[in-house]
């Protein structure tokens, strides 16, 4: 009884879910390469590590506004090799700017390039971009992300019900221990019939990536329902609740400029890394929140996970420089550390490039197994049908008997 429910929850589950994975399952094994796509699509403007001395955040963000008089820089993003990212936004009373990136390049200032990130593609530099919120949103925005967050919800959920589907169902007395049973769902039938590749394709490719499975969808509900994972999180490891930040205290009611904010910001982690013990080793961004009243510096410390990028990060106060809070991603809090692997994982940002090529095959697997199951529902409904109307009718019996006999 409760196997043939989860039977149905199962499949219900994955055929709901199957056309969002496969979007996801595309577009994430080609993220997996997002630094070195970029780079081939578009050498203009991601040029790649050259020679000279890169300039401050506070400097690209004021060339940044030099060159678009009309906007206003709220975040300089360092963390790609030889381009620096700037985001815009149009200052008060002045009318759209049509782009919310300008791209200059972090040695000589140069401008390299500006995109509306994530629209749709008119050049290619806008594909990747596009591909990212396609991936992380649906290109959707925030329902798009919400949409998301509920199919990783479902997801996860449905890799224990997967899992618990593999395992040999218990029907009296059998001479055969459990394991010599659970063998049988761990292969390939390759000479089968197609049903039946299809159906151990599923069930057996499902298996041996289970554990990766699990990493992606858990992951997935990171990034797009926080608050879901957050709760989880803190009742099984030690994962601190956000902090509300202080009320900003506008003194003078005009926040530090980008000079004065970078020397804040250099301080106050220099001071972050003497008392807790940590080196650092590059900056990442310099982030203004004028909702927030405050700054968020990041930079690359020997406490982040990841090969590339950074996400040790302070927040301070824009009015008067006080520290708010200090984000280690490990070694400060269990629950941190734990996610902050998972998000490396997710983002193909470990093991170097053999396990970015591992990613890319990853999001196949994905693809593979919402077709396959699709195709198992497709056939199985088929064999529901008077059988006057299916000249295959033996050979979708053979499927369900497969179904049935089989772990």
């Amino acid at each position: 009884m409760i196997r043939s429910l989860l039977v149905r929850l199962h499949r219900w589950i994955g055929l709901t879910m199957a056309g969002f994975l496969i979007v996801v399952g595309v577009t994430g094994g080609l993220l997996a390469f997002w630094n070195e796509l970029n780079h081939w699509l578009t050498p203009d403007i991601y040029p790649g590590p050259h020679a000279g001395v890169e300039l401050s955040a506070a400097t690209l963000a004021r060339r940044a506004e030099a060159l678009v008089p009309q906007g206003r820089a709220t975040q300089v993003y360092l963390g790609y090799v030889g381009t620096a990212w700037v985001t815009m936004e149009p200052r008060d009373n002045e009318p759209p700017l049509g782009f919310d990136h300008i791209y200059l390049d972090n040695v000589s200032g140069a401008e390299l390039g500006r995109l509306q990130f994530g629209a749709p593609p008119t050049t290619l530099a806008g594909v990747m971009p596009f591909v990212y919120k396609l991936h992380y949103a649906l290109a959707a925005g925030a329902t798009g992300e919400w949409i998301l967050g509920l199919v990783a919800l479902a997801w996860t959920i449905d890799c224990f019900i997967a899992f618990y589907l593999t395992l040999p169902p218990q029907k009296g007395s059998s001479r055969r221990s459990f394991f010599e049973q659970w063998k049988a769902a761990w292969r390939v039938k390759w000479r089968g019939s197609t049903y039946r590749v299809n159906f151990d394709l599923h069930r057996a490719g499902g298996l041996w990536l289970w554990a990766m499975l699990l990493v992606f969808a858990w992951s997935s509900v990171h990034f797009n329902m926080g608050s879901v994972y957050k709760s989880v999180m803190s009742a099984a490891l030690d994962y601190p609740q956000p902090i509300p930040a202080p009320k900003p205290r506008d003194e003078g009611g005009k926040p530090l400029e980008w000079e004065e904010a970078q020397l804040v910001a250099e301080r106050l982690m220099a001071e972050q890394a003497r008392a807790h013990g940590f080196t650092i080793e590059r900056p990442i961004s310099l982030y203004y929140r004028p909702g927030a009243g405050a700054y968020s510096y990041n930079v690359r410390s020997d406490r982040d996970v990841g090969d590339r990028y950074g996400s040790t990060r302070i927040l301070f106060d824009a009015y008067t420089g006080d520290l708010w809070t200090l984000h280690l991603p490990s070694g400060q809090h269990s629950g941190v550390t734990v996610t902050a692997w998972l998000s490396a994982l997710h983002m193909a940002n470990v093991f170097g490039r053999s396990y970015q090529i591992f990613v890319c095959f990853f999001g196949l697997v994905i693809v593979m197994l919402s077709v396959t199951g699709i195709y198992i529902w497709h056939k199985k409904r088929n064999a529901r049908r008077p059988r006057t109307l299916l000249p295959a009718a033996a050979h979708l019996r053979e499927g369900l008997e497969i179904e049935m006999r089989t772990p």
